[in-house]
C-alpha cells in the first residue's frame, strides 16, 4: 500500500506543479487532461485492489500495465529507437525547466528525473501487484 500511495502522490504532480526552489520537478497540466484521467483511473484501480479481491488485483494490474505501455510509448520508445527532430524539439522544450539526472540531448530523447522515477514506481507497483495476495 505504501508503494501505491507514493505513486499516487508522485503522479499528482502531473495535475499540480511540483517545484524544488526555482526548478520544476514536474509541470502540472490540470484536471482537464489525460494525466488527471489516468490519476482517476489509477485511484479506482487501487480502491478495487483493496475492496474487490481477487478481481481487484487484476483490475489494478490491467490499469498499471496500460499506464506503463503508454509511458513507454511516450518516453522510452523514443529514447531507445530515436525520435524525429520535431518530437525531440517538442519534448526538450516541454521539459526544459525540469530537473534532470542526465542532460537533454539534441540527438536522443532523454527523460527527466520526474519521469524516470514515475516509470520505476509504476514498474514497482506492477511487480508488487502480481506478488500480492
Amino acid at each position: 500500500m505504501i508503494c501505491q500511495v507514493v505513486l499516487w502522490i508522485w503522479f499528482l504532480g502531473c495535475t499540480i506543479t511540483y517545484r524544488i526552489g526555482k526548478k520544476i520537478l514536474v509541470g502540472g497540466v490540470g484536471i482537464k487532461s489525460a494525466e488527471f484521467f489516468m490519476l482517476c483511473l489509477y485511484t479506482l484501480g487501487v480502491i478495487a485492489f483493496h475492496c474487490l479481491q481477487p478481481a481487484g488485483k487484476w483490475i489494478l494490474f490491467g490499469i498499471l500495465l496500460l499506464w506503463f505501455i503508454v509511458q513507454f510509448m511516450c518516453h522510452w520508445y523514443f529514447t531507445i529507437f530515436g525520435a524525429s527532430e520535431k518530437k525531440l524539439q517538442g519534448y526538450n522544450e516541454c521539459f526544459r525547466d525540469s530537473i534532470r539526472i542526465f542532460p537533454a540531448s539534441d540527438t536522443r530523447l532523454i527523460p527527466d528525473f520526474y519521469h524516470i522515477v514515475l516509470h520505476i514506481l509504476i514498474l514497482a507497483n506492477i511487480i508488487l501487484c502480481l506478488v500480492s495476495y
